[in-house]
Formats: structure tokens, sequence, C-alpha cells
């Protein structure tokens, strides 16, 4: 079969760039053609210890060695050590386990609606939360909804200007990202996230921060609500946990109620044992010295990019706001040999590797100087 027909024989639901990526290792990926690109964008914020990392290769490895599947009607050992892990990470939670951040929201909104008896959720204007039919009628992007109406009913779509304008009795959920990825890299303040945890206390809500990006270290702390310093009810993640392998989780604070009973929710590859030992690596990887470095290098970044226009965001998850279409750009880095990303038609996004190098950083640095001129 040629590439044409190999290429028709997928649904077109990406607009790709015309590489094919065959190998990576660290924050390199190589073509098919053997070329080697400098990694900016980590699979969006996915393989967070670069491509190939000893742990969380080792581990998975290890696991596909002794089992791979019995699905949920029994435990298994990685996606026991996993939910501790992660409850410690928290400081005390409870976890469900799927494959995506999509299912990870689904989840939550199930979870709120059980839990608190109503079925309304105030999200951001804006927010992204995934492509599933709830986690898309709870993002607040009017022209990625638009195609898929009616959705669900009792979403709420708020600025932080007004967010309390809309909270009330019959709020089951407030639903934010701490820094909207998707909606072009916008941090919250910490003042908005405090006022929604109040406002959720006032009226007996529950608050959901979506981690799916921001979480496993991206942020400079193994969740941003750690560094932002506002603790939700329930947290969503997926994306960097197993460092490429699919996985997603909904965590519950134990001080939360907490809601589902067997039967309530369901997902045959969540915990996967390969996926969950994979990512037990990655939560273990991720430290104090890994965390530090991931500040280090966002100011490093930061103040590189800075000559070129604003830059936003948190941790390694950053954007450089254009004054020019970024398609193009996108386009013209990878020909230099240097993958970036949009998040918006006028935001250049990066999401590289938290293992980045000083060197590396500085080569990715100046190759955007080239390609902004």
């Amino acid at each position: 079969m040629n590439v044409a027909l190999e290429h028709a024989a997928v649904l077109p639901t990406y607009a790709r760039l015309d590489v094919t990526f065959v190998e990576g290792d660290g924050a390199w990926l190589v073509d098919d053609d053997g070329r080697r690109y400098l990694d900016l964008l980590g699979g969006i914020a996915v393989v967070g210890l670069g491509h190939r990392h000893p742990a969380p290769l080792a581990a998975a490895h290890a696991q596909l060695d002794r089992l791979w599947h019995v699905s949920n009607l029994f435990w298994t050992e990685p996606m026991e050590q996993l939910a501790g892990l992660l409850s410690a990470r928290f400081g005390g939670a409870s976890a469900f386990f799927c494959n995506s951040g999509a299912e990870s929201v689904e989840a939550a909104l199930k979870w709120a609606r059980k839990t608190t008896g109503r079925v309304e959720v105030v999200a951001l204007e804006g927010s992204f939360h995934g492509r599933t039919l709830g986690a898309l009628s709870v993002t607040g992007q009017p022209g990625k909804r638009a195609a898929f109406e009616p959705l669900l009913p009792g979403v709420r779509f708020a600025t932080p200007a007004t967010l309390a304008e809309h909270v009330g009795p019959e709020t089951a959920a407030i639903l934010l990202e701490p820094v909207q990825g998707e909606g072009g890299v916008h941090p919250l303040a910490v003042e908005t996230l405090a006022e929604a945890r109040a406002l959720a206390d006032a009226h007996g809500a529950l608050l959901v921060l979506d981690e799916v990006q921001t979480g496993v270290g991206r942020c400079g702390e193994f969740f941003a609500w750690q560094r932002l310093g506002v603790r939700p009810d329930a947290v969503t993640l997926a994306k960097g946990l197993a460092n490429g392998l699919p996985i997603g989780a909904l965590l519950v604070a134990d001080s939360a109620p907490t809601g589902f009973e067997p039967g309530d929710h369901a997902s045959t590859f969540g915990g996967n044992p390969v996926a969950s030992a994979a990512a037990c690596a990655v939560v273990d990887a991720i430290d104090d010295v890994l965390l530090a470095r991931v500040r280090a290098l966002s100011d490093q970044l930061a103040a590189g990019l800075s000559p070129f226009g604003e830059v936003r965001g948190l941790g390694l998850l950053l954007a450089l706001e254009l004054d020019r279409p970024a398609g193009p750009l996108v386009a013209d880095a990878l020909s230099r040999g240097l993958v970036v990303g949009t998040a918006g038609e006028r935001v250049l996004r990066l999401t590289p590797p938290l293992t980045l190098t000083d060197d590396e950083a500085d080569l990715a640095l100046e190759l955007l100087a080239e390609v902004l001129g």
C-alpha cells in the first residue's frame, strides 16, 4: 500500500503535518528519512520525562513479561501501587483509572452529579476539557461545540470576573483548569481559584480541577494546585502520567464525599497493569530536584522568548503571543528540525520534556529566533 492510500485509510480528524516519526530518545525525534528533530511539544505535554526514559521503559517492559490485562473484576499490583502513590502526592485521595483526559473528565462529571444530586456545572469561557460529549459540553469554546449540539444541559460558562454570578444552590461542580491550555495557555489568578473554592464551600458544590495538561510536574509541582495554594475536591489527570502510554485518572480527595458505588462507573482498560507500572515509575521520577529544574527551565525559556512577544504560562506549559498566525511558524520550525505547537490562531505553545537540558533549551531558542525573525 502506498503512502497516499495509507493516509486515506485514517479518518481525517486531525490536520497532520507531513512528517512520520519512527523513533525518539530524550528530547529528540527521528523521522522515517533519518532526520532528527528537537521536540518542544512532547506529544502535547505527554512525554514528560522524554522519549524512552529508562524508568517507565523498564517498568513497562517488566510488566509486559508478567501480565497485560485481567479486567477490573480483580485487583492488580501496579494499579494498587499507583493509586497509593497518587494519594500520597495529593495528601489523601482515592483514584478511578481510565485511559484519557476526556474519560477522566467524564468520570468527574458523573461523580459530581451522583455526589451532590445536582446536574449544573460551571466552567469558564475559553476552557477545554475534551471532545467526548460530556467533556465537550463543559468546554467553553463554541466553535468546538457547535457541530455536535445539543449537548448536555445544565452547563453555565463564566469568566473569572463573573464566576460568583453563575454559582448557586443548583451547582454540582465548578470545573476549572489551573492554566487554560488549549484556550491559549492562560494561567488562572490565585484569587480566582480561591474565590472558586469559597463559592463551592458556600453553596455545597464541588471544586474540580482539570489537571490533564497541568499535572504530573508540568507546572513545577506535582499538581499545579500545589503551586497555586488552592486545594480542590477532585482532580483529573492524564497526558504525562505514563509518559506516553494511555492512562487517565480521577482523584477524589479523602475529605470529599465518595459518591460512587460499585456499578456506577467503569472502564474496561482502566488501570491497565502495563500503563500503571509505567505511571508508577513516572511518579517516582518526579522528585524535588526535577521540579526545581522545571521551574528553572521555565525561566530560561521565558527569558529567551520575551523579546518576541508576550510570554505566559506556568512551569513548562508556556505560550508566546504572536502578531501573526502561528500555523506557518510551526511549519517553518519543523523544516528547521524543531517541533512546537499552537494554542490558538496566534499562540505558539511549548510543552517540552521536563528533562530538557540547558544546551537543548538554548538550541531551541536559537531555532525559534530564526523562525520568529
